[in-house]
């Protein structure tokens, strides 16, 4: 009997011994699992960078997520409005799509995108001048030329921008850039919806610094147009948007902030380009 309750003494003895570490070791996974839905998300991603253009951008998101491009078309626009910065986001909005076709390699709506785009353009005083590129680029299109077209409508698109500036329209060309950034990021953002990954969240507004760089370049507007009521959908999302993004205590991306985000996006897309 007393080598029995020896050899219980030391066993209680030992677990007793071990309580400690394993204490520790329970309150430090209590405590990342603290910091990793309350505290600091460290993890935070960047998909964005300043050398990207929409194009890489959305070229960048198919990697990352199995995007059915077709589905994520949209309707057209209407017939193009009087009003010159509307119809210079909607422009913007437009040569978005055509990242987005290319993307979807689909030879008949690149075609139809490209007479939308042509329309807007003549708006904007641009139609004989962009009219030919547009034409040739429907044509590389319906030959399946896609790898040539991809740096062919990036280069179409700088060239609009300056274009726009040659004819002293600088504040259409920043509405013309932001246009195509924001149909971007609209089309990203429904992709990142989809998504179960809490780490490629971010994904859906690449970087805070993308919406940075976006309030900014609408800042560089005329006073007229940047107070002007058109314009203050565009500027409240993007404002709202870089607050929410950028706060370093919220923790990891929820799927309702994505959801929302997406929501945002869509709704001054379709307020600006689709009315």
């Amino acid at each position: 009997m007393n080598a029995a309750f020896h050899q219980l003494l030391m066993r209680l003895a030992v677990a007793l011994a071990l309580v400690p570490g394993v204490f520790a070791q329970e309150l430090a996974a209590t405590q990342d699992s603290i910091a990793a839905s309350a505290g600091e998300f460290v993890n935070r991603a960047a998909f964005w960078t300043a050398e990207q253009t929409p194009l890489d951008f959305l070229e960048m998101a198919g990697q990352h997520a199995k995007a059915r491009w077709r589905t994520l078309y949209r309707r057209q626009p209407p017939v193009p409005s009087m009003d010159r910065n509307k119809a210079a986001f909607t422009l913007g909005s437009l040569i978005g799509e055509s990242f987005l076709i290319w993307e979807a390699q689909d030879s008949q709506q690149f075609r139809n995108n490209s007479q939308e785009m042509a329309n807007y353009c003549r708006t904007l005083g641009l139609g004989e001048k962009t009219k030919p590129r547009l034409m040739a680029q429907a044509k590389m299109a319906e030959m399946g030329d896609w790898a040539s077209l991809r740096q062919e409508i990036v280069d179409g698109h700088q060239e609009l921008l300056r274009q726009l500036r040659e004819q002293r329209d600088e504040d259409l060309a920043v509405l013309v850039e932001i246009g195509a950034w924001m149909r971007a990021l609209e089309i990203v953002s429904k992709l990142v919806v989809e998504l179960p990954e809490v780490d490629k969240r971010p994904l859906c507004i690449g970087s805070p610094a993308l919406l940075a760089q976006l309030r900014q370049s609408f800042a560089s507007l005329s006073e007229l147009n940047r107070r002007g009521l058109l314009l203050q959908p565009v500027i409240s999302v993007l404002t709202e948007l870089e607050k929410v993004w950028s706060d370093r205590q919220s923790g990891p991306p929820t799927q309702s902030m994505v959801t929302r985000t997406h929501d945002q996006l869509k709704r001054v897309m379709e307020e600006l380009t689709l009315k």
